[in-house]
């Protein structure tokens, strides 16, 4: 289901003479299903916006912070929330992942995601930081980069991340609106993973961030 900011389920009919309104109970759900998921989005957004402006954990350099006014997003987009079927690499061995820098970081390959978007049987593969995880806050983290035709037209030219926690089940929502752009897309002072060939996706994904201009 395409973006729709708000989604009007509600039928006008004409009984009698008399103009009434009558709701199907499982349209409402659908509805509040899908406004509860663009909320979720735009919060989402606007908290990224608030930690780029701020100059405590903004990957900006001065001279772009001082006069942000934000990132540019594609329009939230639901059919870019999919349901994906987690596949565990078990024994997974750790592994040296490139960066945009000398600075290889540790990873081990957490299992592969199979999903549709945009009528495609997909996957990608999502990884656990080995010296990330050793934090309390971030046991269940999981780290999704992913590269797809919209690269170095509308989006960075290295892609994107995304962040996962580990779920309850066999199950992940992937929320694509919430891709961003690698720090070293801002400023050279970062060492970013260098996502893998095998996240390729022969798709445009037109959600989350936008490549950032910066003249």
């Amino acid at each position: 289901m395409r973006y729709t900011v708000f989604l009007f389920l509600v039928v006008l009919l004409s009984c009698n003479g008399q103009k009434k309104y009558h709701t199907n109970k499982v349209e409402e759900e659908i509805a509040a299903t899908e406004s509860d998921k663009l909320k979720g989005i735009l919060e989402y957004h606007k908290k990224l916006n608030d930690d780029y402006k701020d100059p405590k954990t903004s990957p900006l350099p001065n001279k772009y912070r001082k006069d942000f006014n934000g990132l540019e997003f594609f329009t939230p987009d639901t059919a870019y929330v999919v349901k994906a079927k987690l596949e565990l690499a078990l024994g997974a061995p750790t592994f040296l992942m490139p960066t945009t820098t000398n600075q290889n970081q540790e990873y081990k390959l957490y299992g592969t995601l199979h999903f549709t978007l945009n009528g495609k049987q997909l996957q990608l593969e999502v990884y656990q930081n080995q010296q990330l995880i050793k934090q309390k806050k971030y046991i269940d983290h999981l780290f999704l980069p992913f590269l797809d035709n919209t690269n170095g037209k509308e989006t960075y030219g290295g892609g994107r991340y995304i962040e996962l926690s580990i779920p309850d089940g066999d199950y992940i929502t992937i929320d694509f609106n919430r891709a961003y752009n690698p720090y070293c897309a801002y400023s050279k002072k970062y060492s970013c993973p260098v996502v893998p060939a095998v996240n390729t996706l022969d798709t445009e994904v037109r959600a989350g961030v936008k490549a950032f201009k910066k003249d």
